[in-house]
């Protein structure tokens, strides 16, 4: 003890301090490594528009799917995120949670209105937008 009261710390009691510091750290970093690694085990590489013979507008209309649609809407899948997923959706007569016929004219009503957890997108898809969209949505 120092003469204030003080623990005096000696060099090896430092040394002893920093290694246990970066044996945490370094499980720590270990530790999300792993998980970063875990995390990526499900994921697939994604098929080129070429790999899945899309045709031009077909592989627009998969840029505009990317950009509006696939954070709520799987699109190889009929289990949904947010929304239903969209694989088949114009091989069924009527579309999943509204009954709607599948067509067209329906999902065109859909994706520029919106539904109630759904936003609208009447403002932002050009009438050439919604045609690659819908050709792309008719290839899922």
């Amino acid at each position: 003890m120092t003469r204030m009261g003080m623990i005096k710390v000696t060099g090896r009691q430092e040394e002893r301090h920093a290694t246990g510091s970066r044996r945490w750290a370094g499980a720590f970093f270990a530790a999300a490594l792993a998980l970063t690694a875990l995390a990526g085990c499900d994921m697939e590489r994604r098929s080129s528009d070429a790999e899945l013979g899309l045709n031009p507008q077909q592989a627009a209309g998969r840029k505009l799917y990317d950009n509006y649609c696939d954070r709520c809407h799987r699109p190889d899948s009929t289990k949904g995120k947010k929304g239903p997923g969209l694989k088949g959706v114009f091989q069924h007569q009527y579309l999943p949670h509204t009954g709607l016929p599948a067509n067209d004219d329906r999902v065109t009503d859909i994706i520029r209105n919106g539904r109630p957890d759904m936003p609208g997108y009447s403002q932002v898809l050009s009438g050439q937008d919604m045609q690659d969209l819908l050709a792309y949505l008719h290839r899922l």
